[in-house]
């Protein structure tokens, strides 16, 4: 018999569209992002292996084969992603999320919500303790163009 944990986790997934393997993930992320307005280069997670969503209650979660940090380079700030990153989405928010860490002078604070402005123009990331900072959403369209030009 599964822990609560294991059982809640069960739960939480249930009913939940899955798509496997690397391609047919990136393509699913990239679409999600653009269906909540984010640009696609603001989740530039790596070798992603499994990705879910239950369109009743909203939860998502992609699978990488590892952690993986990314520097951006446009806003200065490295993030860290688990091997799993989880979210319940709405249109123009990631909230609850899980798995996402902005290292802030010498510390990883994690990050539980990301949103975009009404105008689309700017993206605001929250802490745990709802310390926050916002960024040019253009910031994380040049990353996507940089990763395509290599």
């Amino acid at each position: 018999m599964g822990t609560v944990a294991e059982t809640s986790r069960l739960k939480e997934r249930e009913g939940a569209e899955i798509v496997r393997g690397a391609e047919a993930c990136y393509e699913n992320s990239m679409a999600l992002l653009e269906e909540l307005g984010f640009p696609r280069g603001v989740m530039p997670l790596k070798n992603l292996e499994e990705c879910g969503r239950v369109r009743a209650t909203g939860f998502v979660w992609m699978k990488q084969k590892a952690p993986y940090e990314h520097f951006f380079k446009n806003t200065n700030t490295r993030v860290s992603y688990a091997q799993e990153v989880t979210a319940y989405i709405e249109k123009g928010k990631m909230k609850k999320m899980s798995g996402v860490k902005s290292k802030q002078m010498l510390i990883w604070v994690p990050l539980v919500e990301m949103s975009r402005s009404e105008d689309g123009k700017r993206i605001y990331f929250k802490s745990n303790v709802g310390i926050g900072r916002s960024y040019p959403a253009s910031a994380f369209e040049e990353e996507e163009e940089d990763k395509e030009s290599k």
